[in-house]
């Protein structure tokens, strides 16, 4: 399949492991491949997305907010009478500084460890073969970055459909750049 990508789509998904990895997580999911397709896109691309509030660091920072444990989140410990500060204190001092906030990537597997290869989640997998039919159903001869947002879309998972907002609006707009495109 991989030989039918574009340029830009390998460097995506190249791309979404960098992300993965920087962000320390086990798997590649769907949200990494977003930002690969966002880093990796070309200008028109970039420039829809952009319009569409969807940037590198606009995701990135949506992203680190979902996962983040914020003032919200201690309230509502706070009413079950948890003090998440001292839950925090007792973990750094058990476990060392930022033991909360402490990479996940030890759970990789062995290989894993050895060669930093970051499997694919099945939500990425299934974007990544939704790609191929979307470029398919086009009588399109390449998988482009835009294919892989539209399997992106089709196969929406949990962290991807919290990312964007409307995503039909958003799989209206790439079907129409890439009829602009042919």
């Amino acid at each position: 399949m991989f030989e039918r990508f574009t340029t830009e789509a390998r460097v995506a998904v190249i791309g979404a492991q960098e992300f993965a990895r920087e962000s320390t997580a086990s798997r590649i999911e769907p949200q990494h491949v977003f930002l690969g397709v966002l880093d990796a896109a070309d200008d028109s691309l970039k420039a829809l997305l952009a319009d569409e509030g969807y940037t590198v660091d606009t995701v990135k920072a949506e992203i680190s907010k979902k996962n983040a444990l914020g003032d919200a989140d201690a309230q509502a410990l706070e009413t079950i009478g948890i003090d998440l500060s001292a839950v925090r204190a007792s973990l750094d001092a058990s476990f060392g500084e930022g033991a909360l906030d402490r990479s996940t990537a030890d759970k990789r597997s062995w290989f894993g460890k050895k060669t930093g290869h970051i499997a694919f989640a099945p939500a990425s997998k299934k974007a990544l073969e939704l790609s191929l039919r979307e470029a398919i159903a086009r009588k399109d001869s390449e998988i482009r970055c835009q294919h892989l947002l539209l399997g992106l879309i089709r196969g929406a998972d949990d962290g991807f459909t919290a990312l964007v907002v409307n995503p039909d609006h958003l799989r209206a707009r790439i079907i129409e750049a890439l009829s602009d495109a042919a």
